[in-house]
């Protein structure tokens, strides 16, 4: 914004001089009038985009500053692959991947069951295959 010239009340306070050929004075104040209403929407919507802006700043600080608090778990993949974006996992990452990869294998150990109807597990698998 600092390379700004003019403000509204500069163009409109304006005056040019007149020369005997020169451009209708009448139509110059139109087209002035009309600049002069652009620049005033223009400058309300930098206002507008300057606030709004400045709200979401605030909120990325906050949400920054709540995510400090509350550890976020790892994801998994559908593959069961673990989506970590860091190399060397925390203690966390590592009590949450033991957690996860715990209910994973009750959920497994539990459709297992359903499907082969006892709880021998995948032993069963080559009786159905027979």
């Amino acid at each position: 914004m600092n390379n700004i010239q003019f403000t509204p009340k500069d163009i409109l306070e304006k005056t040019f001089s007149q020369k005997m050929r020169g451009y209708d004075p009448n139509e110059v104040d139109t087209f002035l009038d009309g600049i002069i209403k652009d620049y005033q929407a223009f400058d309300n919507r930098i206002n507008s985009l300057e606030n709004e802006n400045n709200q979401l700043r605030m909120e990325v600080q906050r949400l920054k500053q709540s995510a400090g608090t509350v550890t976020p778990e790892p994801s998994v993949s559908p593959s069961g692959y673990f989506n970590d974006s860091n190399s060397a996992p925390s203690n966390h990452d590592t009590l949450g991947r033991t957690r996860i990869e715990n209910e994973l294998l009750k959920r497994v150990s539990n459709l297992e069951q359903r499907v082969f109807g006892s709880t021998e597990g995948p032993s069963s698998m080559t009786d159905i295959n027979r």
